[in-house]
């Protein structure tokens, strides 16, 4: 499957039932599926189906999603209300009698209001379920433009995505290779860091000054968070590889990074790796930035 960004629009225009119909349809981020309708008078009983069918294509985003219906735009012919024309003939022709008016002439009458009714006056129900399933038709069709807007957003997001993930793992790179790591500098670093121990005013005694030590041993040692890093990489790109659906899960792995960063930049005694953790920590925070229009 392919990635979605939460953001599109799409609009549909179709002849049917008799009808023109049209839908506009625009999502943005959300956290789950929230979807508005601006439907007509008379429309209201297909909001489930409707609901369903967005259902069935999306799993998150907020949509805004308009329906306009223009019957007299379609191929049904208007109609004549015979019992209100023979009540208005029969009224002209009073009229005519009792006062001496002029003769009325059929298109006086039927440009009285109410003698030709539009086809959306005069609509059986058999006609309104027809026009409602076309409706519905047209609307899937659109999601389907809409989804393929979507679709096409988010290849650009996943390439973006990709190249700050590639940037995780080259910083990753950088700190396991910084010159600070080495052993020896390892060893020099801790035995300056025990000299200040064995120096401390009042002296520490002995049980105290083993916890000291291991905790500064513990400290220089960020091969774990490196490690985590490159487990969270491989995390990210497989579910790049997925597709959609997986904003959530990238989501979270981005907290996982900040987290390494975070202790990375914590547990770094040489400015080499506290640059390298802050580096870390700006491209995690633009690929959550980036994520957030992530289905």
């Amino acid at each position: 499957m392919s990635l979605q960004s939460m953001t599109g629009f799409a609009r549909h225009l179709r002849n049917s039932a008799g009808a023109q119909i049209s839908w506009e349809i625009k999502s943005v981020n959300g956290k789950g599926l929230d979807v508005r309708f601006r439907l007509p008078t008379g429309f209201e009983a297909i909001e489930q189906k409707a609901r369903t069918l967005f259902g069935q294509r999306f799993k998150r985003g907020n949509f805004q999603a308009a329906l306009t219906v223009d019957r007299s735009a379609g191929s049904a012919k208007a109609l004549i209300n015979e019992p209100l024309l023979k009540e208005l003939a029969r009224i002209a022709a009073q009229l005519r009698e009792d006062f001496a008016l002029a003769p009325s002439t059929p298109e006086g009458l039927m440009a009285l209001r109410g003698v030709l009714e539009a086809p959306q006056d005069v609509l059986t129900p058999e006609d309104q379920a027809e026009v409602e399933d076309a409706v519905l038709t047209v609307l899937d069709e659109t999601l389907a433009q809409l989804e393929r807007n979507r679709e096409t957003e988010g290849k650009a997001l996943g390439e973006i995505l990709s190249v700050q993930i590639d940037a995780v793992e080259l910083l990753t790179q950088q700190a396991r290779r910084d010159p600070s790591r080495t052993l020896d500098a390892v060893r020099s670093r801790l035995a300056a860091q025990v000299t200040l121990l064995l120096d401390a005013s009042p002296a520490l005694d002995e049980a105290r000054l083993h916890m000291e030590a291991a905790f500064l041993a513990t400290k220089a040692d960020i091969q774990e968070e490196l490690d985590r890093l490159d487990m969270h990489v491989a995390a990210a790109r497989t579910l790049l590889r997925d597709g959609n659906g997986v904003g959530r899960k990238l989501d979270f792995l981005t907290q996982e990074f900040n987290r390494e960063a975070n202790t990375l930049c914590s547990k770094a005694n040489a400015a080499s790796i506290t640059s390298i953790g802050l580096d870390l920590k700006a491209v995690v925070d633009q690929l959550r930035e980036q994520i957030q229009n992530l289905e």
